[in-house]
């Protein structure tokens, strides 16, 4: 393997917050980090299988796995789409031809934080962010990926950065996919707590490693006019660097 970096980006950050992915390229690339993008890349296919297309999943899947063919780390601002991808592959292409493609990406395929903290073996990028935050634990994070440490090792290395954790952290905003759409009452009572909780805090911001979740936690606090952002961890770190 050798030091290039593929990147990754999600559909929600493609789509929604494109400038995620440029601060994922700016950290990376101030990091020493040789970065390459693959402009024909899409969904890893993760909504597809989760609302029970399979036979659609794989076909993404497929491609994905075309898209990223190099023996390279492949890094990603999404716990939820890498989470899947190392997880829920293995299901779509056993005893296919495409399984040794996929053990070869599953091994090196990293969430950003991850990749820093683990790989990199780096805590303090350089960044400033003279505000109070509280870091919201995505379930695909924290339960999928199994990253709880790495985010907040990164958010408490920020000057001027306050952290300061919210009551309940580790439950669920209630966006979950397609949940948030077939049970929007669940989905919107959910998000309204977490809200609440991390108002609580006294916070300025809610960040987390998921834009699908902040995107969920965004519109409630919009709709209500609360006094409360959202933002992405690589936003974070990439501000003042």
């Amino acid at each position: 393997m050798n030091n290039q970096i593929d990147i990754f980006v999600p559909c929600f950050i493609d789509q929604v917050f494109p400038e995620t992915a440029f601060n994922m390229v700016k950290i990376l690339e101030k990091l020493g980090q040789e970065i390459h993008y693959n402009p024909n890349q899409t969904c890893c296919g993760q909504m597809a299988f989760n609302s029970g297309f399979w036979d659609e999943a794989r076909a993404m899947g497929e491609k994905f796995l075309t898209d990223f063919p190099n023996d390279h780390y492949i890094v990603g601002g999404s716990a939820s789409c890498i989470g899947f991808v190392k997880n829920y592959y293995g299901k779509l292409f056993h005893n296919t031809a495409y399984h040794l493609e996929f053990r070869r990406l599953q091994k090196n395929i990293f969430e950003f934080t991850d990749f820093v903290v683990n790989v990199l073996r780096i805590t303090n990028v350089g960044a400033t962010f003279n505000h109070k935050v509280t870091y919201h634990d995505s379930c695909a994070a924290l339960r999928e990926y199994g990253i709880k440490d790495e985010p907040r090792l990164l958010l408490q290395q920020v000057k001027g950065l306050q952290l300061i954790e919210m009551k309940d952290v580790d439950v669920c905003c209630g966006f979950g996919g397609t949940f948030s759409i077939k049970h929007e009452p669940i989905s919107t009572a959910m998000a309204e707590q977490k809200v609440l909780n991390a108002l609580e805090t006294g916070a300025e911001f809610i960040v987390s490693t998921d834009a699908s979740c902040l995107m969920h936690q965004d519109a409630y606090i919009k709709k209500q006019k609360l006094p409360i952002k959202c933002i992405h961890i690589i936003d974070v770190l990439a501000s003042g660097i």
